[in-house]
């Protein structure tokens, strides 16, 4: 037997009764594509004698997790997420091989984790529905895409997590007050970083929408703004409001940038540090750049907007994405049918 590296991958090359087997591991790992090439002549050989094969029997889950964070098109900053979940399941499963693995490990990994959360301090005599499990959640949906590489590049034959149920996620929703909001926009300490946190609340825009929004899909004419290549893959339109368009011709267009928010020309990448910035002077804690789209949303109900046209202006897929806001709905009616027949 003999393993070739032949470009970038390895490749296996062994006759066996006469024939010869040559195939690419799809890997830039010797010792993974050593297991596989042990693996291939073993079911040849229970294939010639009519025995059951067990695929990719001898391959650990540790080589194979090595394989994927090199091979898996990951950027630096998703190995490092990965890698920091990692820090959780790969004690329990390192040295496993990838076909002992089935679903009730993956069941029982979880349930580790679960009562490792319940056993905070900050959880204790909470119950269960209380407590927010979104990092277990991570964890598994990891797992999950791992085993759908393995089985992509012919290391596993299934994915023993691809039915696992979530735990549950509280939906953080996080809103402010009109003094907050004030408090927040004063406390950036330039204009660039002040009209992005103000654009984000008054259109409920996400950071990237923002921060790949041009010139070009901003009509001031007829006051309204297109959203393009967003998250769910399908244009929205968003119109401009009389304090929207304050902010947007209060900014000075650079030639040199197609870009609304830019920097000197260049394009933004992100903005974090500098919001943190205006959060520690507005003496806001916890708050996060995702949140200011909660703050539009909560807006738009309490004043009577409707769930539908609510979830049209933030680009939702689907209405239950929307419900999230339906306790404020109840308070809005009152208010409504108050305004109409007087308070008692």
């Amino acid at each position: 037997m003999a393993i070739i590296k032949d470009g970038k991958f390895y490749y296996y090359d062994f006759v066996f009764e006469g024939k010869r087997y040559r195939r690419s591991c799809k890997t830039i790992d010797r010792k993974l594509a050593e297991q596989i090439e042990i693996s291939v002549k073993n079911d040849i050989i229970k294939m010639e004698n009519r025995l059951p094969t067990n695929r990719n029997k001898s391959i650990l889950f540790w080589t194979a997790w090595e394989n994927y964070l090199k091979n898996n098109g990951n950027s630096e900053k998703a190995i490092e997420r990965k890698n920091i979940a990692a820090m959780h399941f790969l004690p329990f499963f390192k040295d496993k091989t990838l076909s002992a693995i089935v679903s009730l490990d993956i069941k029982n990994y979880q349930l580790e984790r679960k009562l490792e959360l319940m056993s905070l301090e900050k959880n204790k005599n909470k119950k269960e529905a209380e407590i927010n499990f979104r990092s277990v959640n991570y964890e598994v949906i990891i797992i999950s895409n791992f085993f759908n590489f393995c089985i992509e590049r012919g290391y596993a034959d299934k994915n023993p997590a691809a039915k696992i149920k979530k735990l549950n996620e509280l939906k953080r929703l996080k809103t402010l007050s009109d003094e907050d909001i004030k408090k927040l926009i004063a406390g950036a300490t330039n204009k660039l970083t002040r009209d992005i946190i103000t654009f984000l609340i008054y259109t409920g825009c996400r950071k990237g929408e923002a921060l790949n929004l041009k010139w070009d899909d901003v009509d001031l004419k007829n006051d309204v703004i297109a959203i393009k290549g967003t998250k769910t893959k399908y244009d929205r339109y968003i119109p401009i409001s009389e304090a929207l368009n304050r902010v947007l011709e209060g900014i000075e267009r650079n030639q040199d940038s197609f870009y609304v928010f830019n920097n000197n020309g260049a394009k933004i990448g992100d903005f974090k540090r500098s919001f943190k910035t205006a959060c520690k002077n507005a003496g806001l804690k916890d708050l996060r750049i995702h949140d200011l789209r909660h703050v539009f949303a909560s807006k738009m109900v309490m004043n009577g907007t409707s769930l539908y046209i609510t979830g049209e202006l933030l680009g939702h897929r689907t209405p239950n994405m929307t419900k999230r806001y339906s306790h404020l709905v109840p308070d809005t009616l009152k208010k409504a049918v108050d305004e109409v027949w007087g308070k008692k």
